[in-house]
């Protein structure tokens, strides 16, 4: 069965020796009714969308997910290459990680644990969210017809809580050690490109930042920084015959809070481009370099950046970067994109089907929410290749005018092409009359009559 128009198969045969032959093939079908299918992404609404709903042996598309021999990690570095080619072929990656709570309920699910939710919480009110932890690594990058940055996943892994690591006699790993296993990985399959990891303050950790400075090309970070942490002059040169161990750091320095409130601080201004739309804007920045330490822990030079708003908006808050050598509007350029993650996160609860599948195989899980994850990041390939040939039909209305297309628009452009190949092939050239097959029509019927 022929089910992808013949510009999007390069992009798909990248996968192809991942699976067995029989695999390939369910995979296949997985995966475009994964794209079509509206509202819930279980493998019964797939086969429906597909129309295979009488088929006699569904198991075996479930057997793609809870049985079948393929390495997920293998398809996130084919799907890392595809858009490092694309979209950044040369100049620095910028990448972030964050993660994500997916609210699931059932027994059989006995990774899911008890995490503060950051879309519901503030720092007044703190609101407990019961799942599955995710973190996600994504690669920020400037999508051309879009004229924005977009975060597009392509490596997520499941952080299991420290209850459930203990029921399975291991060792518990936090986000940070998750991170750094993850950047490491990244550092392997791409060991000559420059990367700038951003990230927020859950990451702004001494040992991760000391390990990925420690790696064969140091990965540089960029995330906030406390306006209290302990700052220190380099330690000064070792004197010859000196004894006892060599120091760590030099004189402390005053903290950015008391920076901030010496009026003898030297601040410039730094105008940032379309600040989150709204055009132009001015900031008051001062940066300097400094050690940041803790008693036990490593001792990092950093790049701080502290950023205060002339017209009050925001109160003063700090930024690290590990590269000395960046500006601060890079920084906060930089900065800037870690936003589009949450984006991210919401478009695919929104279009994708996150947290709405229903496997309960614990392998299942474990490659489910990272395979809708990486399917933003597929479809977004996908309509790069098609809209050079098929341009973004944008919906308007009388009182709404759309300039841009967003990731809705990119979806309904790969579906179109997807139902157009099932579809059309057998219709003339005539635009008024169609032809289309019965069983793709009780299918289409059937999904607009059962829709939520």
């Amino acid at each position: 069965m022929n089910l992808l128009p013949k510009e999007l198969l390069p992009m798909i045969l990248m996968f192809a020796p991942l699976f067995s032959k029989p695999v390939w093939e369910s995979a296949i079908v997985l995966l475009v009714g994964a794209i079509l299918a509206p509202g819930k992404r279980t493998v019964s609404a797939v086969l429906r969308v597909m129309g295979l709903h009488r088929e006699q042996h569904f198991q075996n598309y479930h057997r793609v997910l809870n049985r079948a021999v393929w390495s997920t990690r293998h398809a996130s570095r084919l799907l890392l290459q595809q858009l490092v080619n694309v979209f950044a072929p040369s100049g620095v990656l910028v990448m972030g990680i964050d993660d994500t709570v997916e609210r699931r309920r059932g027994k059989r699910i006995a990774a899911k644990g008890i995490y503060r939710d950051p879309v519901r919480s503030s720092h007044e009110h703190f609101v407990k969210a019961s799942g599955l932890r995710w973190l996600s690594l994504m690669l920020l990058v400037k999508i051309p017809w879009a004229q924005r940055v977009w975060a597009l996943p392509f490596l997520t892994v499941l952080a299991p809580s420290e209850r459930y690591d203990q029921t399975c006699n291991r060792r518990h790993k936090s986000l940070t050690d998750w991170a750094r296993q993850m950047l490491t990985q990244v550092r392997r399959w791409l060991p000559h490109r420059a990367i700038v990891l951003v990230a927020d303050s859950s990451f702004a950790a001494l040992e991760l930042l000391e390990a990925l400075r420690q790696l064969p090309k140091p990965v540089q970070v960029v995330t906030r920084l406390r306006l209290d942490a302990a700052l220190y002059h380099p330690a000064p040169e070792r004197q010859a015959k000196q004894l006892g161990r060599p120091r760590k750091v030099g004189k402390r320095l005053p903290t950015l809070k008391a920076l901030i409130d010496n009026p003898y601080t030297p601040w410039y201004t730094v105008v940032l481009q379309d600040w989150y739309g709204h055009g132009d804007y001015a900031l008051e920045v001062a940066s300097h370099t400094a050690v940041w330490y803790h008693t036990g822990l490593p001792a990092v030079l950093i790049r701080w950046v502290l950023i205060q708003d002339p017209k009050g908006k925001f109160e003063p808050q700090a930024l690290l970067c590990t590269d000395l050598s960046a500006q601060p509007s890079q920084i906060l350029h930089w900065f800037r994109q870690r936003w589009q993650l949450e984006v991210t996160f919401e478009e695919v609860r929104a279009h994708l089907g996150v947290e709405s599948q229903r496997q309960w195989s614990k392998l299942a899980i474990l490659r489910t929410t990272p395979a809708l994850l990486a399917l933003f990041s597929l479809v977004t390939l996908f309509a790069h290749s098609l809209q050079g040939q098929s341009s973004f039909a944008l919906p308007r209305a009388a009182w709404y005018q759309k300039s841009l297309p967003t990731f809705t628009d990119a979806l309904a452009l790969v579906r179109q092409q997807l139902w157009r190949v099932r579809t059309f092939q057998m219709s003339t050239g005539k635009p008024d009359t169609v032809n289309v097959p019965r069983d793709l029509f009780d299918a289409w019927s059937d999904l607009l009559c059962y829709a939520a």
